[in-house]
C-alpha cells in the first residue's frame, strides 16, 4: 500500500514540472512512510511514497524501472495472487530481480497487455509507461478500493492517489463543481466517478482502464462488470447450498488476504461481519491475532461503543484484543487533522472514528482486515426488502437514502447552483443499465459499485492511510462479489439482513453476536451537536469565509442552527454538519 502520483506532458520538448510532483509526493507522505523515488523520462515522470508490506527489500522499491522490457511502473496496492502469476509467467520465460508484487505486474503488464489486470486478484491503482511507445496506462481495481485523481494542468495530465496531493501540486481548477455539490448535499455525501467537489480534478472509474497516446489522445475501458441473478445453473440450489458457497469464498477472501510479510491484525468492530473474518482467520490457525476496537461517550440514549459484541468474540477466538475508549476531549482537537486526511469531504461521522482507531492501530501491525462492504454485498440495509420488487424503485431508493429532495436542495444552496435534480438522474440513468431486473438488484448494484466505493471503501482507505496502515477488504473480493450477486435477493434481504451471510457464520460465530440488534460505527457527538462541537460548526458556517463562499442560504443555515437535533437525515445524520463538514473539508485542503 502506498501512494503514487505523476505527471504526462503532451507538449514536444516539454518536460514535467518535477517541484509539483515532489510537492504532490510530500502531500502522500502520510500513505508511504517507509521510502520515497522519482522517475522521469522524456514528457514523463512518476513519483512514489512506499508502505513496506511484500518484499520488504529495496529490490521492490518504486517507480520501478525495467530497462529490458521498457517499462516503469508505480502500483499503490496488493496482488494477493502474485506468487501464482509470478510462476506462470517464470514458465514463460521471465526472470526476477525482486520477491514483491510490484516487479509481477511489471511483467504482467509486458507478456499479456492491459488484460493483465483481469488476473489479478487484489486491490491496486496503477501507472506503466511504455518507455518505446510513449504510452501510458492507467489502471484501477474492480471495486474501486485504490483511489486515482486526475488532473489537466498546462500541457498535461497529473494523476496521484489523493485529491489534495493534486491542490498541493498547484495549476488546477479549485472552483466547485456544482453538480457534485448536488450529489454531495443530496446522495449523502456520494459524489460518484468522475467528478468530484472541485472542477478541475476527476477521479477513474472503478474497473477501468485509461489509455494515454503521447499526443494525449485517450481511451477509456471498462473492464469488469457483475450481473445480478441466478444463472441458469443456480435454479436447484437451496438456500443451505448457497450457505457453503458463501461460507468457502469467504473463507477463500480471508485467506488471499494474509498475504505479507508482517503480521496481519483485525478491526473488529463487534459486528457479525468483522467477526466472521475473525473467526475465518483463527480457523486457517492463525493464533494470538491482535484486534482493534473503539468506543466514544454515550450522547443521552445514543450507545457510544459496543465493546460488549467485540469483547465476545475476542474472548472466544483468544484473540490479543485491543479496546480504545475516546472521550470528546481528544475527538474535538483530532477532528481537523481527520478531515485534511480526507480525499473528498465524507459526511459519516464515523471518520473519526477510523481516524484514531487506525492512529492507535499503526502502533501494533501494519496491515489490518475489515469488514466492510458485507452490507452493500450481502443486503444488510434497511431499504432493501421495500425494494424487491417496488413498482417505482427509483423513488423508493431515493425516499431512504438521499439526504434532501429538489425542494430542500432549492432552499438549502445558494440560487443559481441548483438546476436539475442531479441524484435522482443519477439513480434513475443507474438503474436503467442491464444486468440486473429486480428493482432491489438494481439497488445492490448501485450501492455495490458506486455508494460502497465513494463512501464506506473511501472511508477506511483515507483514515487508515493516514497513519500508514494498509486495509484489506474481503468481502470486496470480487469472486466473492459475483457469487453473492447470483443469490436469491429474498436470501439476502431476508431476516433483518444478510441473511444467507448470518446462517453461514453459525458455523464459526458465536450466536449471541449473529443475534444481536443491528448496529453502526457511532459517534453520537458529531450527530447530536453540543457544546464546543456545535460552536465549532456554528463558527465554521457562519464566520466570513464560509459567508464570501456563498454556496448556502444564510436562512437555510439558521434554521439548521437553531436545532440541530430536529434536522437529522433519513440516514441518521445531522444535516448540519454536513453542510459545515464542506467547508471544514474546503479551509483545511487550502482551497478559497
Amino acid at each position: 500500500m502506498c501512494g503514487i502520483a505523476g505527471e504526462i506532458q503532451f507538449s514536444k520538448g516539454r518536460a514535467p514540472n518535477l517541484a509539483a510532483l515532489q510537492s504532490m509526493c510530500d502531500s502522500l507522505s502520510a500513505r508511504g512512510p517507509d521510502g520515497h523515488g522519482v522517475a522521469a523520462h522524456g514528457n514523463i515522470a512518476f513519483g512514489h511514497r512506499r508502505l513496506s508490506i511484500i518484499d520488504l527489500s529495496q529490490a521492490a522499491r518504486q517507480p520501478m524501472v525495467d530497462s529490458e522490457l521498457g517499462l516503469t511502473l508505480v502500483f499503490n496496492g496488493c496482488i494477493y495472487n502474485h506468487q501464482d502469476l509470478r510462476a506462470e509467467l517464470e514458465g514463460k520465460g521471465y526472470r526476477f530481480f525482486s520477491s514483491g508484487d510490484t516487479e509481477v505486474l511489471l511483467k504482467a503488464y509486458h507478456a499479456w497487455g492491459p488484460d493483465c489486470v483481469k488476473r489479478f486478484h487484489g486491490m491496486f491503482a496503477l501507472a506503466i509507461h511504455e518507455r518505446d511507445s510513449g504510452r501510458v496506462l492507467l489502471a484501477r481495481d474492480r471495486l474501486g478500493i485504490k483511489p486515482l485523481y486526475l488532473a489537466e494542468v498546462e500541457g498535461g495530465l497529473r494523476f496521484a492517489s489523493s485529491l489534495p496531493a493534486l491542490v498541493a501540486g498547484g495549476g488546477i481548477d479549485t472552483s466547485i463543481d456544482p453538480v457534485a455539490l448536488y450529489h454531495y448535499m443530496s446522495f449523502h455525501a456520494v459524489v460518484p466517478a468522475p467528478r468530484t467537489i472541485l472542477k478541475g480534478v476527476r477521479k477513474l472509474p472503478p474497473a477501468t482502464l485509461l489509455r494515454i497516446e503521447p499526443d494525449g489522445s485517450r481511451t477509456e475501458t471498462r473492464y469488469w462488470d457483475v450481473a445480478y441473478g441466478p444463472r441458469a445453473e443456480d435454479e436447484r440450489k437451496s438456500f443451505a447450498d448457497w450457505q457453503e458457497e458463501v461460507l468457502a469464498g469467504l473463507r477463500t477472501a480471508v485467506r488471499r488476504r494474509l498475504v505479507s510479510d508482517v503480521p496481519v491484525g483485525v478491526l473488529l468492530s463487534g459486528g457479525l461481519d468483522s467477526s466472521l473474518i475473525t473467526a475465518l482467520l483463527a480457523d486457517e490457525g492463525q493464533s494470538g491475532i491482535n484486534t482493534f476496537s473503539i468506543g466514544f461517550e454515550s450522547v443521552g440514549e445514543e450507545r457510544g461503543d459496543e465493546f460488549q459484541y467485540s469483547d465476545i468474540i475476542a474472548k472466544h477466538f483468544g484473540t490479543n484484543h485491543h479496546r480504545l475508549f475516546v472521550d470528546s476531549s481528544r475527538a474535538l482537537p483530532e477532528l481537523s487533522a481527520c478531515v485534511r486526511a480526507m480525499s473528498e469531504p465524507m459526511v459519516s461521522h464515523d471518520n473519526i472514528g477510523f481516524y484514531l482507531l487506525s492512529q492507535e492501530v499503526a502502533k501494533h501491525v501494519k496491515v489490518v482486515q475489515s469488514g466492510q462492504g458485507a452490507d452493500e454485498v450481502f443486503g444488510g440495509y434497511h431499504w432493501y426488502p421495500p425494494l424487491l420488487d417496488a413498482a417505482d424503485p427509483v423513488a423508493g431508493y431515493s425516499k431512504v437514502f438521499f439526504d434532501r429532495d429538489l425542494g430542500e436542495m432549492r432552499q438549502a444552496l445558494a440560487p443559481g447552483l441548483v438546476d436539475g435534480d442531479h441524484a435522482t438522474s443519477f439513480v434513475t440513468d443507474h438503474f436503467a443499465q442491464p444486468g440486473a431486473d429486480r428493482p432491489v438488484d438494481k439497488a445492490l448494484r448501485l450501492d455495490t459499485t458506486v455508494m460502497l466505493v465513494e463512501d464506506p471503501v473511501k472511508r477506511v482507505d483515507n483514515m487508515t492511510m493516514a497513519w500508514g496502515l494498509e486495509a484489506r477488504v474481503p468481502f470486496l473480493d470480487h469472486e466473492l462479489v459475483e457469487l453473492a450477486a447470483r443469490i436469491p435477493a429474498e436470501m439476502k434481504v431476508g431476516g433483518g439482513g444478510k441473511h444467507v451471510l448470518k446462517e453461514a457464520a453459525r458455523r464459526v460465530v458465536p450466536a449471541a453476536v449473529i443475534d444481536r440488534p443491528k448496529g453502526y460505527f457511532p459517534v453520537p457527538a458529531l450527530k447530536y451537536l453540543r457544546g464546543p462541537f456545535l460552536e465549532l460548526v456554528r463558527d465554521m458556517v457562519t464566520d466570513r469565509k464560509a459567508r464570501d463562499r456563498g454556496l448556502f442560504q444564510p436562512a437555510y443555515l439558521d434554521t439548521l442552527l437553531s436545532d440541530p437535533d430536529r434536522h437529522i437525515t433519513p440516514l441518521r445524520g445531522s444535516k448540519l454538519w454536513q453542510a459545515a463538514l464542506l467547508e471544514f473539508w474546503l479551509r483545511e485542503q487550502g482551497v478559497g
